[in-house]
């Protein structure tokens, strides 16, 4: 796994606002190089925040959207267009405004679909979903995202895998259900760290003072099973996209300077 790097910004605005100009970057690449991109989405204040700054961003039309596979790290189970529901978050943002192939969006299934109020049959359909995308060249029951990008909670939580909770100790799965997250609600789907893992990057949002903690926690050697944050690394390459208040319980020799 890759080594953590670092790039820390003034707010938590600059820092969509960057993280955008960089996911359109890596999408476009990606697809100059391998025809198609696939990326997980995050939720949450910063994922959402990215978005809607990716949305808003004129270099959006860069994208070939038809040629791009959405995926979600995670999801809270709940009805199909819960308000709190990840995806609904996502399309608000970004998704209705973007001309994706529908075939592309890979929403995990909501609590009121077939699977009903059985979330680990739910999981285990996501991981079927995954499993059929992934070719001979991915080498797992995953596809290789291009990038994954996830939220960093103040516990140190990733997609829904909290601090010693059995999903983050997960080892042969890729999609779990969890039951009784610590906060609300307590049923959810997530991706394991195995399948967080299979990702070319990963990419780790925090932004403001409730996440400095949790940052500083992640990036001290801390193990996944008590910092779920610490465990999520990319192939080639794992980014921590900070403002400076997330940021401001790191040692300064660890981050480089504001970007402008």
């Amino acid at each position: 796994m890759s080594t953590p790097q670092l790039v820390v910004h003034r707010d938590k605005e600059l820092m969509a606002q960057a993280a955008a100009a960089r996911l359109i970057t890596k999408i476009v690449d990606a697809q100059a190089s391998r025809g198609a991109a696939s990326v997980v989405l995050t939720g949450g204040r910063n994922g959402n925040g990215l978005l809607a700054a990716l949305a808003a961003a004129p270099a959006r039309d860069a994208i070939d959207w038809g040629r791009l596979d959405l995926w979600w790290g995670d999801e809270r189970y709940l009805p199909e267009g819960d308000p709190e529901r990840n995806v609904t978050q996502a399309r608000a943002a970004l998704l209705d405004a973007v001309p994706l192939d529908p075939e592309r969006v890979h929403a995990m299934p909501a609590s009121d679909g077939p699977y009903g109020k059985d979330v680990d049959a739910a999981a285990e359909a996501y991981a079927t979903e995954l499993a059929k995308a992934a070719g001979p060249e991915n080498h797992g029951s995953v596809p290789t995202f291009d990038v994954l990008m996830l939220g960093v909670g103040p516990d140190t939580h990733v997609a829904s895998l909290f601090p010693e909770l059995p999903a983050v100790r997960e080892t042969e799965r890729t999609v779990v259900g969890v039951h009784g997250a610590p906060k609300p609600p307590p049923t959810r789907i997530s991706l394991t760290l195995p399948a967080i893992r299979s990702a070319r990057e990963v990419w780790l949002l925090a932004a403001g003072e409730d996440k400095a903690e949790a940052a500083a926690i992640a990036l001290s050697g801390a193990g996944e099973i008590q910092a779920p944050a610490a465990g999520a690394r990319g192939r080639s390459r794992t980014l921590w996209l900070l403002d400076s208040a997330a940021a401001s319980q790191l040692p300064r020799s660890l981050y480089p300077p504001a970007s402008p």
